[in-house]
């Protein structure tokens, strides 16, 4: 797979972190911000835990694309999730 965009600041390159999505320039993996604002850690945090590499609208993206990929992939995600309700 060549290098793809999913927007301004997060890439998918199969030479990169095994081609999980990253933000551009760096080895950080998007899922790997989403979990520290999973856990009420703050976006000022996370772009001073980062050192600037990841500034607060590369969060905002990766909450818009976690947003779109959940919309678009939610019954495949469930079916390989599925517990008991």
């Amino acid at each position: 797979m060549a290098r793809i965009a999913l927007g301004q600041y997060i890439v998918v390159d199969d030479e990169i972190c095994h081609g999980q999505a990253t933000f551009k320039g760096t080895r950080i993996m998007v899922w790997q911000v989403l979990r520290m604002l999973s856990h009420g850690i703050t976006w000022d945090q996370i772009v001073s835990d980062w050192s600037g590499r990841v500034p607060k609208e590369a969060i905002a993206e990766a909450v818009c694309v976690g947003k779109d990929v959940l919309k678009e992939h939610t019954h495949d995600y469930a079916e390989t999730h599925a517990t008991a309700a």
